[in-house]
């Protein structure tokens, strides 16, 4: 349920809610219709963090909201505000919200346990149960025996479930999964009871042990478990995101207090404090550059590629890192202030206001669970009715045994498998393809998509610069001005010098395998302006305008222009003087990837429409839209974090479904707020983990390729549900009637799985 039609009236307020105990949408939408009852009240829930983003009027305190959701049969806690250091510490730590509650039916920690003690003892009880050669006098004792932890601890989960759906008067996929394990178990135990001889004997094992199936109980309980744990161990880090994007920040800062310096935590800073960057170390928090001049490398917040130069009077940002000079920032915002921690907000909103998925098995079980229980218990009495006014033993064995081969038909195994497996092998063959799937959810959104925002750095370039040309003036050849800029660059640590050094010595080694730059004399640098060296007995200049007007170098008008016109293509731009006199102009710009062009054409034959989304400059987003296909009024330049999710959301309520792909910090809340969020693999942890799908290289085509294969699995789990149900809606009534005994539904239940499975095997041939 998307967050956006909430409306904050005056005096309402947000309120952030931590619920634990729900399993499924319907305890999405009872909370939600709760809360709603209450005057004034909206509520967005998300069942994967169990959480709820509450818009709540002036009226109404927050213990009201918390009754109200306690009294709905679950447990709620107000979030309180929290700085970085803190809610870091809340995201991963004691309060574990997001760690322990992140999936129906426990975490993949507490799933591991329940699943190995199941599978260990299951595959004795179905070896005993099924191969006769192997049975012994009184086996039935030992088989209910060894299927006794399965079916009561390991299957705590499911029973636990439908315990607390049963308060509510309400069922889910739970109940049934509970009812026909313990059915299955309990009757065999009736069955041993009435009749303790009955497995005395091997040899009559072939019609007298018909009622015994607690192999059916404990296969059941052993596959639905691996299924729910499979899904939890996908989704056990999603809270992450907001763990990483905080330990971005520095943690100690150097402050100057009545000329000594003093390093302190980071989270101690107050307004007004004067901190001391030294060159390669973040910057605490948010500032104003009181003394020096660097370039800052802000890339992680911003995605811009080329770091941004400061001095006295620029404004620097927390997380960012100082690259070249000392500089002493005041600090303007701390704390919960900064914009890192704003942005860690905006990605905490974006997940919580996800709309909650609701499973496809729990859609249907909302019908099929109360149908089912209601036709079993038809079925119990209707058998009792036409007995005769005399019920016996034999009777009411015939009527619980007809009743149970309902429970035991129509207990979802296929039905529960149908998602996890078809899951599974979807993505095993996707991490084959190097495409990783998240969750069921996923999928879902996929179906829909018809919008999709490329962040440009990373993502369609290459987020490095590189030397695109090198013009010369009259006297000089363009490969010279690159050596003798490449020579003194190559003294700097500037990342824009080590990109020219980088492409001079390339093209000197590819006219001289064993040709050097030649060295450089007297080097001087200026953060925020060039380098200064003598090259050969020359005297080398490189740098912005600014540089070359303050060493007294004159630019004539058509030199000038030339810069223009270089920057209008979106390159970067460095002037190189020798002996005073322009020499040329090097122009540096983000390359393009290869398949880029590629990956947009098949973006649209998906029926995508491509939006380029980026913070640099226009004519940088417009040459590279232009050179992968995207037109131009699908361009969104100079756009910043928060700016990026204000794209999606625009787009959104405009009735797009939209897809997000980046790489950076700065698109972890877009790819959060989208409807599908797709990281770049070669990109930061933060936006990996905020993303519902990851491309584990750096390829643009593997985006489409990971659209495609999450709608073909998609497509196979909805087959895998028909034929499930189908089995279902066969089975049951024959069952009732009496012409199947639970042996046969046992096996009819066990060849609808293999149906499912083998459905979901076809997953594996995808794009050979």
């Amino acid at each position: 349920m998307s967050t956006d039609h909430l409306q904050h009236l005056p005096g309402s307020r947000v309120l952030e809610l931590d619920i634990e105990g729900m399993t499924c949408a319907s305890c999405v939408n009872r909370v939600e219709r709760k809360l709603g009852k209450l005057d004034g009240v909206e509520a967005s829930v998300n069942l994967p963090l169990e959480s709820a983003h509450v818009t709540v009027p002036a009226g109404i305190t927050d213990q009201q909201i918390v009754d109200t959701v306690n009294a709905t049969g679950y447990k709620a806690k107000v979030r309180p505000a929290r700085y970085p250091s803190e809610h870091a510490e809340h995201v991963s730590g004691t309060a574990g919200t997001h760690e322990d509650h992140l999936q129906h039916g426990g975490t993949a920690a507490e799933l591991r346990p329940r699943l190995i003690l199941a599978a260990v003892l299951t595959v004795p009880v179905f070896l005993i149960s099924m191969i006769p050669s192997l049975q012994f006098p009184n086996w039935g004792w030992a088989a209910g025996a060894l299927a006794l932890p399965v079916v009561s601890w390991s299957a705590w989960p499911f029973h636990r479930a439908a315990a607390i759906n049963a308060r509510h008067l309400a069922s889910t996929m739970d109940t049934l999964v509970s009812l026909g394990v313990a059915a299955a178990y309990l009757f065999s135990v009736w069955q041993l009871v009435l009749d303790p001889a009955m497995t005395e004997h091997p040899a009559m094992a072939g019609m007298e042990t018909g009622g015994l199936y607690f192999e059916v109980a404990s296969v059941v309980t052993t596959f639905l478990l691996l299924g729910r744990f499979l899904e939890a161990n996908a989704k056990q880090k999603a809270g992450d995101a907001l763990k990483a994007l905080l330990n971005l920040g520095a943690k100690d800062a150097t402050i100057l207090h009545h000329g000594a310096e003093h390093k302190v935590p980071a989270d101690q800073l107050r307004v007004g404090d004067v901190v001391v960057v030294r060159p390669g170390e973040k910057i605490a928090t948010d500032g104003v550059v009181i003394d020096g001049s660097s370039a800052v490398d802000a890339s992680l917040l911003t995605g811009e590629s080329v770091p941004v130069e400061v001095g006295p009077e620029s404004k620097v940002t927390g997380a960012t890192i100082n690259t070249s000079g000392r500089l002493l920032i005041r600090a303007t915002r701390v704390g919960s202030e900064t914009t890192l921690a704003q942005m860690a907000r905006l990605v905490s909103q974006a997940q919580t206001g996800k709309a909650p998925i609701a499973r496809l098995a729990d859609r249907i079980s909302a019908v099929f669970v109360p149908v089912v229980l209601a036709i079993a218990v038809l079925t119990f009495g209707i058998w009792l009715a036409i007995s005769g006014p005399v019920i016996g033993p034999a009777e009411l064995s015939a009527a619980f045994t007809a009743a149970v081969t309902v429970l035991v038909i129509a207990c979802p195994c296929a039905l529960g498998l149908a998602t996890p497996v078809g899951l599974l092998t979807g993505t095993g063959r996707g991490a084959q393809l190097g495409i990783l799937i998240k969750g069921p959810q996923v999928l879902e959104d996929t179906r829909t998509v018809d919008t999709i925002l490329l962040d440009k750095t990373g993502t369609v370039t290459t987020g490095k610069l590189a030397v695109d040309t090198a013009l010369a003036f009259d006297g000089y050849q363009g490969r010279d001005v690159l050596r003798l800029a490449g020579a003194v660059e190559a003294a700097s640590e500037h990342p824009i010098a080590h990109a020219i050094a980088a492409a001079a010595l390339e093209a000197q080694t590819g006219h001289d395998d064993g040709a050097r730059l030649p060295a450089v004399e007297h080097f001087r640098s200026a953060p925020g302006g060039g380098v200064v060296g003598t090259v050969e007995g020359r005297f080398i200049l490189a740098g912005r305008t600014g540089w070359l007007t303050e060493n007294g170098i004159r630019i004539s008008a058509a030199q000038q222009e030339s810069l223009a016109d270089a920057e209008a293509t979106g390159a970067t731009a460095i002037w190189v003087a020798v002996d005073g006199t322009p020499a040329g102009i090097i122009s540096l710009r983000d390359t393009v990837k290869p398949g880029s062009a590629a990956a947009v054409a098949r973006l649209k034959k998906l029926g995508l429409r491509p939006i380029l989304l980026t913070g640099d400059n226009a004519a940088v987003a417009a040459q590279v839209a232009a050179a992968v296909g995207i037109s131009p009024d699908n361009v969104y330049a100079g756009v910043l974090p928060a700016g990026k999710v204000e794209a999606v959301r625009k787009l959104q309520a405009e009735g797009a479904t939209v897809a997000m792909a980046g790489d950076g910090v700065n698109d972890a809340a877009a790819l959060a707020q989208a409807d599908l969020g797709i990281a770049m693999g070669s990109g930061t942890d933060v936006a990996i983990e905020a993303a519902d799908l990851t491309v584990m290289g750096d390829d643009l085509d593997q985006v489409a390729q990971a659209i495609e294969l999450s709608r073909r699995t998609l497509a196979t789990i909805k087959t895998n549900l028909f034929w499930a149900f189908f089995y279902n809606a066969i089975g049951i009534p024959v069952a009732a009637l009496g012409l199947l005994n639970p042996m046969i539904a046992g096996a009819a239940m066990a060849a609808s799985s293999v149906l499912v499975v083998a459905n979901s095997l076809r997953l594996r041939s995808f794009g050979k």
